[in-house]
């Protein structure tokens, strides 16, 4: 049997590959790299306007970090696919597989229910990049005058064919692209035989969203106005402050449970 790594030099490695790829999203957030993103986020608060966030399978935890979260910006919607079952017109069979999410024609319903303002801006998550129903809503919110930042692993992409009928990739769709940093196929270990674990777009794209969200709260903040921000609803006060915010952005954004 070949020797197995510690537990120890396993955590270690792993260690190693999340926080050097943390290391360099905050080099870039210092160098400017985010700085057309948050451009359109301020601008589209500053307008009245929303963030609204898309990711399928476990990119929507990126959206989830973007909209709803303590610390986070009031003025954000996560859109979900499940949407079109809860607000549409699909059965809830259409949830059983990844079929859903590489269903390029489920955007132009899911963008319909979503409350989508004039002046919302659009950050679409996903580590491929490729499938049909981010491509497509991402190719849909710009037909509808909507700017769209992508969050989305460079190196995977680039490897793997688009399967949306335009024959794009969300990287080459969205106004502004944000490279999450995950290695093709979005695993940094490997342990004897070839077995390979240890997934970090999860992560990464967490470290974007929140340096998103502290870069636009920074902004709004040097404009001399007070931002929009979530207090969590555990603190004495918190439920009162949210909702007295929330009222503001009443028909803009959903809380769903």
């Amino acid at each position: 049997m070949p020797n197995t790594p510690s537990a120890s030099d396993l955590a270690l490695q792993y260690t190693k590959e999340v926080t050097s790829r943390i290391d360099a999203l905050a080099s870039g957030a210092r160098s400017g790299a985010f700085d057309t993103a948050v451009d359109l986020m301020v601008t589209a608060i500053e307008r009245g306007g929303v963030i609204q966030a898309f990711g399928t399978g476990h990119s929507e935890a990126f959206a989830m970090e973007i909209a709803g979260r303590a610390g986070g910006l009031i003025p954000t919607n996560k859109i979900a696919l499940r949407d079109v079952v809860l607000r549409g017109s699909l059965g809830v069979d259409s949830l059983g597989s990844s079929a859903l999410e590489r269903n390029a024609a489920v955007v132009e319903e899911l963008f319909d229910i979503s409350p989508v303002g004039p002046d919302d801006v659009f950050i679409i998550a996903s580590n491929s990049g490729v499938n049909g129903s981010v491509v497509g809503l991402a190719l849909l919110a710009q037909e509808r005058g909507h700017h769209v930042i992508a969050v989305t692993s460079l190196q995977h992409t680039n490897l793997v064919e688009p399967k949306h009928p335009s024959g794009k990739r969300l990287s080459e769709v969205a106004d502004v692209v944000l490279d999450n940093t995950a290695p093709f196929g979005d695993v940094t270990v490997e342990l004897p035989g070839g077995v390979r674990v240890g997934a970090v777009s999860s992560i990464t794209s967490a470290f974007i969203a929140q340096l998103l969200t502290i870069e636009t709260a920074r902004r709004i903040v040097e404009s001399g106005r007070t931002p929009p921000l979530y207090l969590s609803a555990n603190i004495p006060g918190g439920d009162e402050h949210n909702r007295s915010l929330e009222d503001l952005y009443r028909n803009k954004i959903r809380r769903d449970a």
